[in-house]
């Protein structure tokens, strides 16, 4: 930890101990990667490790009280079904017992039919009780599982979220470094977007958030991302694209949008069009997200900067960048 100036703190210490004694092959894997490509441990990087290998749950809340109300209802249906064959065996054994003392089996018969009888009947209860638990469990995990996707959603667009878009741009990344893949990302604003606001109101500028990030999604590979960033910016991660793939989808995206018209729902009239800015950067060894974005950022900058409605790559803007 010293040697690569990692803070000491608690959950930094848990995963470099998982780290050295091997707990997790993943963990350990990713990190090796980081250093053979001398990739920084800075904060979003050591969080994210702790969160992917050492502690999933530490961005949610505990397990929830009716998870642990189910996992009190089976261990009670398994103490309950423990006790309740002690019983029957006991039985048995009694009746086991019996056979050698009379000479009459009918009784002996009809206690043992008895005790068959009860067998069933708890085995029976048994099997409707873990039927009914693992009901409980498909509810809760249904519920777990849509409120993971509502937490890495964005309400408005319907696209990941920045909490979603900074995971799966960290596994990216690593999976780059890793296979020697390519990884590009294209950034998105809309332009004078403030206008539809000021003139429409906050609805159409909804409205015309809502069709930037349908179009983007429609436009972004099953593998790949689409997000919100922030405000008005939408981001696509996009695996194993070259910059110049990048630019194909980015500029798909940039003229099914100017062609797109928007219709005011209220009265029906056409909303002016919309067009894009949109830069595009290709991930380098071993650097930074923050590095690769604020490429990129430039990159829209400057297509903002040269008109708006154009798609600017890091390329173009080369002697601006200093070397990350």
């Amino acid at each position: 930890m010293s040697q690569h100036r990692i803070p000491p703190t608690p959950n930094n210490f848990s995963v470099w101990f998982s780290y050295a004694v091997g707990t997790s092959p993943a963990l350990r894997k990713t990190i090796d990667i980081l250093v053979a490509n001398k990739r920084k441990f800075d904060s979003a990087t050591n969080r994210g490790l702790y969160v992917t290998y050492v502690n999933p749950l530490s961005d949610g809340d505990d397990v929830p009280e009716q998870l642990q109300g189910v996992i009190s209802s089976a261990r009670q249906f398994l103490a309950t079904a423990i006790s309740d064959n002690r019983t029957q065996i006991e039985a048995l054994g009694e009746v086991s017992s019996e056979c050698q003392a009379v000479s009459d089996p009918r009784p002996i018969i009809e206690k043992l039919v008895k005790e068959l009888s009860n067998a069933t009947k708890r085995a029976s209860s048994l099997e409707a009780n873990f039927l009914q638990t693992s009901g409980e469990l498909d509810k809760i995990r249904d519920s777990l599982k849509l409120a993971e996707q509502h937490s890495n959603t964005d309400a408005l667009t319907g696209l990941a979220n920045r909490r979603a878009l900074e995971e799966y741009f960290r596994s990216a990344q690593i999976a780059a470094m890793e296979t020697g893949e390519p990884l590009s990302i294209l950034m998105i604003d809309i332009d004078h977007f403030k206008k539809f606001n000021d003139s429409f109101g906050h609805q159409v500028g909804d409205q015309v958030l809502r069709l930037v990030a349908r179009v983007v999604q429609e436009c972004v590979r099953e593998g790949d991302l689409a997000a919100r960033y922030g405000g008005e910016e939408l981001m696509a991660v996009l695996p194993g694209a070259h910059l110049e793939s990048c630019v194909g989808v980015a500029e798909r995206v940039r003229h099914r949008i100017s062609e797109a018209r928007l219709i005011r729902r209220a009265t029906g009239e056409e909303i002016s069009s919309v067009t894009v800015s949109i830069g595009v950067a290709q991930f380098r060894l071993a650097e930074s997200a923050e590095a690769m974005i604020d490429r990129c950022d430039r990159a829209l900058y400057q297509a903002k900067r040269s008109g708006r409605n154009r798609t600017i790559t890091e390329s173009d803007i080369e002697g601006e960048v200093v070397a990350a």
